[in-house]
């Protein structure tokens, strides 16, 4: 029996709940990440005994998450989006009907939602006359937890896949309604498939393995970032938005370099190529950056910025 270097996506994962009923996995995934976020939230403001109402407290995460979904969904549609469809019809952006059919919101952008969180935050701290820093920073130390469950809803509805590779964690994912195929007629196809002994002949379109990247986030932009932050980054904490300017930095971090995993967005491909000629779908160079990778730097670039102006502040106090 030839070994197969490669894994299918488990045929018992299903976007719905419970097969033909409208919940899926998808939307309760980021219920569940909104109720750890304000658990871990809430606990740390408990234990130190913070002044704050709890309803304002409460309500500060519910308008940051307005904020988070309005600033992801624009981002996505005004930067991601290749066909100019809600440039051209902005007001289309928040509708959930597409060519006469739902298709909900697909395409958020977590930059973006960073932007419009934060812009949230701001405006109801100005208007409840509370600390935006200290709130930010009790916030950035619960949210990576919560992000682990989104990513998990992505890879659960198989989307935000990475590039195809020949490596055992390489993964088949369902060809419907996400993955790209590749024609059997083209050489570099065939000899990839052989290198991982996948049976192509009785396919005229091929379904190759890619990273699961989702996964790949989950774990170091969720769960490993959450026990950084929880555990070792806020031992050091000396200054108020310590904890907001290091999530930036280390969620950057992380971020970047998965994006080497991670499947390039449709027609953006790599605005930085100073790498070997490649498609969009295997890793060829480092030196190929893609727009994820540019917005994580950029926010790399702000919590260094941010670090040391809210260090300098503390200073002058």
């Amino acid at each position: 029996m030839s070994i197969l270097y490669f894994i299918n996506y488990p045929e018992w994962i299903k976007p719905e709940v419970i097969p033909g009923f409208f919940v899926r996995w998808y939307a309760l995934m980021y219920l569940i990440a909104l109720g750890i976020t304000y658990f871990l939230f809430m606990k740390q403001i408990k234990r130190d005994k913070y002044d704050i109402k709890k309803e304002v407290a409460s309500d500060y995460i519910f308008y940051i998450m307005i904020g988070l979904v309005i600033g992801a969904r624009i981002f996505s549609t005004l930067v991601y989006e290749i066909d100019d469809y809600y440039r051209n019809s902005p007001w289309l952006i928040f509708w959930p009907f597409r060519n006469g059919q739902f298709v909900g919101f697909q395409g958020m952008s977590y930059h973006g939602g960073v932007l419009g969180g934060i812009t949230a935050a701001l405006i109801y701290c100005k208007i409840k006359k509370v600390s935006f820093l200290d709130l930010a920073d009790y916030l950035c130390t619960a949210l990576p937890l919560g992000f682990t469950f989104g990513r998990l809803g992505n890879f659960i509805n198989g989307e935000l896949y990475g590039r195809i590779t020949s490596s055992p964690f390489g993964m088949i994912f369902p060809t419907t309604p996400m993955a790209h195929r590749f024609l059997k007629s083209k050489d570099w196809v065939v000899e990839f498939a052989n290198k991982i002994n996948l049976d192509i002949s009785t396919q005229n379109m091929v379904n190759l393995p890619r990273h699961p990247s989702q996964l790949y986030e989950a774990f170091f932009e969720g769960l490993f970032l959450w026990f950084v932050m929880w555990f070792i980054v806020k031992k050091f904490k000396s200054f108020k938005g310590f904890m907001l300017s290091m999530y930036l930095i280390l969620f950057g971090t992380f971020r970047f370099f998965v994006e080497y995993f991670r499947q390039p967005d449709d027609g953006l491909d790599f605005p930085i190529h100073l790498g070997p000629p490649s498609g969009n779908f295997e890793f060829v160079s480092f030196l190929n950056i893609t727009t994820g990778q540019i917005l994580s730097f950029s926010m790399i670039v702000s919590g260094l910025i941010l670090f040391f102006i809210f260090r300098f502040l503390s200073k002058k106090r």
